[in-house]
């Protein structure tokens, strides 16, 4: 049967936050890219209901549909969550299945982990269906960044790791590749990228054909309110560093100051990043990347873009200016 449609002229950042709306688990939408630029935008909501945005409007029409939308730059899925329980529940599957997908392929899985809030994100992971039913023989354990601390130091990313992640699963201690942190921030930084080199050639990580810089099969990141990502700095001159695979900071604008820290050269090579970003601190930066806004001077999560799949996690409050 026909219908007309229902016409508003309300923001879609209202409409996300109202209570009906408000009531549903997630919203999620692909990004694609065009080679030109395109003039509206539907956004498919699980209910079925959805939404059509154009120069005569916006409107709503029910439609059983994935969900999706189309904007004008390569940006990524993002899926939006109505609180970080769920966000946590749909990271875990995600990276389950990549895990799954990978071992299959080629009989191992090389993940990168992040500080921050990204291991509280990943708990879903040591807990049923998902504890049992992953192969944690095939993964293998790095670290975009990581602090120049001892490893039972409280500001270790190690540490942070190993305490809600690792000492729950069964990975095996020698596919666990973290920093010698008996050396000095530049050691530890050429140390590291020895290592990776060692296991490039071992074939434990794939190699980008496209870029010649190491592959890893999922990055796991998360984000500061300052936009910045692994110890990349919103106006540091490391952000622009494209030859070296890690590189390290003395001089860090959040503590401690010494760490060191993948380039984007190989952040960007990567197979599958995953961006689990929660809280309303962080939703300028969420903006800057996802919206429409135009910035000379681009925030470092704005320079996150793998050669394969990027997929923004977002509860509903980093989301919120969008």
């Amino acid at each position: 049967m026909a219908s007309s449609p229902l016409h508003f002229s309300t923001p879609l950042r209202a409409l996300f936050l109202s209570p009906s709306l408000r009531r549903l688990p997630r919203i999620s939408f692909q990004a694609s890219l065009f080679s030109q630029p395109v003039t509206h935008k539907t956004v498919s909501i699980s209910t079925g209901i959805r939404g059509v945005s154009s120069s005569e409007g916006f409107s709503w029409r029910a439609k059983a549909s994935m969900a999706e939308t189309t904007t004008d730059k390569g940006k990524g899925k993002v899926e939006v969550f109505d609180s970080e329980e769920d966000l946590s529940v749909s990271l875990a599957k995600y990276t389950a299945d990549l895990a799954d997908k990978f071992s299959k392929e080629k009989g191992n899985f090389t993940v990168v982990l992040s500080g921050g809030s990204l291991i509280k994100s990943l708990r879903k992971l040591v807990e049923p269906p998902f504890v049992d039913s992953v192969d944690w023989s095939t993964w293998h354990i790095f670290w975009v960044d990581e602090r120049v601390v001892p490893k039972d130091h409280d500001d270790s990313n190690y540490k942070l790791a190993f305490d809600g992640f690792l000492s729950k699963v069964p990975i095996l201690p020698g596919n666990v590749y973290s920093i010698n942190d008996a050396l000095p921030a530049e050691g530890a930084a050429d140390d590291y990228e020895t290592c990776l080199k060692h296991l490039v050639k071992s074939g434990v990580i794939s190699v980008s054909a496209a870029t010649g810089f190491p592959k890893f099969d999922l990055m796991l990141l998360g984000m500061g309110p300052d936009g910045h990502v692994a110890s990349l700095f919103p106006g540091h001159p490391l952000v622009k560093e494209n030859e070296k695979w890690v590189t390290f900071i003395k001089d860090s604008p959040k503590p401690p100051p010494e760490r060191i820290t993948f380039t984007f050269p190989v952040i960007n090579s990567s197979a599958s990043i995953a961006l689990a970003v929660c809280g309303a601190g962080k939703a300028g930066p969420v903006h800057a990347a996802l919206g429409n806004s135009q910035n000379s001077n681009p925030l470092p999560v704005q320079m996150v873009s793998p050669e394969g799949e990027l997929v923004w996690f977002l509860d509903k409050d980093a989301a919120s200016k969008l």
